[in-house]
């Protein structure tokens, strides 16, 4: 009766360590998932696609096999997840593609933003910061909403630039600046998320 949670607990610590020392971050997410490698993907499609092979290579379907077998099942476990964890978030699903492209990322390695786009970084803190002072929830939408949008549209590039074959140097270019917005784009809307998700807790009786 205790193999089962024991079983458990040895994947879960595994995949932190694996994680953790950076063994996982060499492998191509898109080949371990059997994905395209393009930006623009069927997220249930992966979803379903991981599920499968989670139950594959679950571990009560080793309990019985050797030593070996289960190292290499627990390995192909792990990889599977944190595949799936970057497919699955549009910033590290483009950090994959660029790596795979030759190409440096990172937030020390991206172009420096344009003057243009950190003056509206600017202006939209600042607008948050009010709306969340003053509880103006209409403004916190609507900045949602136009942030959305944005991060919309540096997605549909960065979908244009990987399709399946090799993008040119402007290509690459110009999903390296698109990232690095879409980081922004990402973080003030969970930003959002957090302070529409705390009013609604301050508001439950």
């Amino acid at each position: 009766m205790w193999v089962r949670p024991f079983v458990h607990d040895v994947t879960a610590v595994t995949e932190r360590v694996f994680t953790s020392l950076g063994w996982v971050t060499a492998m191509n997410p898109f080949e371990v998932l059997g994905l395209p490698a393009v930006f623009a993907l069927d997220l249930k499609a992966v979803e379903k696609r991981h599920r499968e092979l989670s139950r594959t290579l679950h571990p009560d379907k080793f309990v019985g096999a050797g030593a070996s077998e289960r190292r290499h099942a627990l390995g192909k476990a792990v990889e599977a997840n944190e595949a799936f964890r970057v497919v699955r978030d549009p910033v590290a699903r483009a950090e994959a593609l660029l790596r795979l492209a030759g190409a440096a990322v990172g937030e020390g390695a991206e172009p420096t933003a344009a003057p243009e786009f950190l003056m509206e970084v600017m202006e939209w803190r600042e607008a948050l910061a009010e709306a969340r002072a003053t509880r103006d929830g209409a403004a916190v939408a609507t900045l949602a909403r136009e942030v959305g949008g944005r991060a919309q549209a540096s997605e549909a590039i960065l979908a244009a630039a990987f399709v399946g074959r090799a993008p040119d140097r402007a290509q690459l270019e110009l999903a390296r600046i698109q990232l690095a917005a879409l980081r922004f784009y990402r973080r003030f809307l969970e930003e959002v998320a957090a302070i529409e998700e705390a009013w609604q807790d301050e508001a439950a009786p």
